[in-house]
C-alpha cells in the first residue's frame, strides 16, 4: 500500500467506504431506505412522492395522500394524526366537522388559515376504520412530517392529540396532563392542544371543560405569536 493510500485507510475516506447515493425516485416505493434531511428542494416535490409513495401497508387502501393545506411560509404548523374518510376523499387534512371546528378556533384569535397556518398529518395516507396509526406506519411517514417541518420552517407547532405529541416529543403522559404548555423540540417551540374531533365529543364551554381550556391555549398560542414577530 503506498502512503496516500495509508492515509486513505487511516481516515475513511477511500472511495468504498463513501455512502452508496439513493436516487430520490426510489425512496417513496422503500419504506426500509432512509430519508435524510434536506432531501426535498420544495414542498411540491414533497407532495409528488407522497402521492407515489409505497412506504408502508397504508398504501394499498388510500384513495390519495393527504399531504397538507395552507399557507407554505406560515409561521404556524399545525399537526394532527392521519386523514380520516372526507379528508382520504377530498385530499385534505382537516375537513368535515373536525375542520369546520378548527377553523372556528383559528378565527376566534384571529388566525387566517390561508396566510397564518400550514396543516398536516403524522401519516399522509388513512388508517383502515380511522384508527390510529400504528408505530411501524409512523416511523416510515415521519421523516415526510420532519421535511415538511423543515421546508415551512415555522415559529410554533400545534401538536393536535396524542398520536402527534408521541411522534414529536416522546412524552409518555397524557394530552390532558400536558395540553396548554410550551416545549422546545429542535429548537422550535411546540405546544400540545385538544384534537378537533375530541372537542366535538366534549362540546361544553363550561369553565373548566376541553373547550374551554382550548380557548385559553390558543389565546396563549397568538400571543406567543405576536411576542416573536411572526405575524
Amino acid at each position: 500500500m503506498s502512503e496516500n493510500e495509508h492515509q486513505l485507510s487511516l481516515f475513511g475516506d477511500s472511495p468504498a467506504e463513501a455512502p452508496a447515493t439513493v436516487c430520490k425516485e426510489h425512496i417513496p416505493t422503500d419504506g426500509t431506505l432512509a430519508i435524510a434531511p434536506g432531501t426535498y428542494d420544495n414542498l411540491a416535490q414533497l407532495n409528488d412522492h407522497c402521492q407515489r409513495c409505497q412506504r408502508c401497508g397504508l398504501a394499498a387502501t388510500r384513495t390519495q395522500a393527504v399531504v397538507s393545506r395552507g399557507n407554505p411560509q406560515a409561521p404556524i404548523v399545525i399537526i394532527g394524526e392521519g386523514p380520516g374518510q372526507q379528508e382520504d376523499e377530498r385530499g385534505l387534512p382537516f375537513v368535515g366537522r373536525s375542520g369546520e371546528l378548527l377553523e372556528n378556533i383559528l378565527a376566534s384569535v384571529n388566525f387566517d388559515t390561508d396566510k397564518d397556518i400550514y396543516i398536516c398529518n403524522v401519516v399522509k395516507c388513512r388508517p383502515p376504520g380511522n384508527r390510529n396509526p400504528n408505530p411501524k406506519e409512523i416511523e416510515a411517514c415521519k421523516p415526510y412530517l420532519l421535511e415538511q417541518i423543515r421546508l415551512v420552517n415555522p415559529k410554533v407547532i400545534l401538536m393536535t392529540g396524542a398520536v402527534a405529541v408521541k411522534t414529536l416529543l416522546k412524552e409518555k403522559r397524557g394530552i390532558t396532563k400536558i395540553r396548554g404548555q410550551w416545549f422546545e423540540w429542535e429548537n422550535r417551540l411546540c405546544m400540545p392542544i385538544f384534537h378537533p374531533a375530541y372537542l366535538l365529543r366534549n362540546p361544553s364551554r363550561e369553565t373548566g371543560k376541553p373547550k374551554w381550556l382550548t380557548w385559553q391555549d390558543m389565546q396563549a398560542v397568538r400571543a406567543k405569536v405576536e411576542e416573536l414577530g411572526a405575524l
